[in-house]
């Protein structure tokens, strides 16, 4: 896999009990994958959306890793 673009927004400080990241993949093509992620941190009981990213991937099939 090779990074072609990411974006993240820091949006909230990660400050909490317990830090949570959901992934979804949005696109998976031949080559292009597109993702997905938000972090939320738990604190008292309240989750808060502390991080959002989104990224695109390309797969490299049948190459070797150097």
């Amino acid at each position: 896999m090779l990074t072609i673009e990411y974006k993240m927004n820091l949006l909230a400080p990660g400050d909490g009990d317990l830090l949570i990241a959901r992934g979804r993949v949005l696109k998976s093509g031949r080559t292009l994958v597109v993702s997905q992620v938000d972090a939320f941190v738990m604190k008292g009981g309240r989750e808060t959306l502390c991080a959002t990213m989104l990224e695109t991937l390309m797969t490299m099939h049948g190459r070797p890793d150097r």
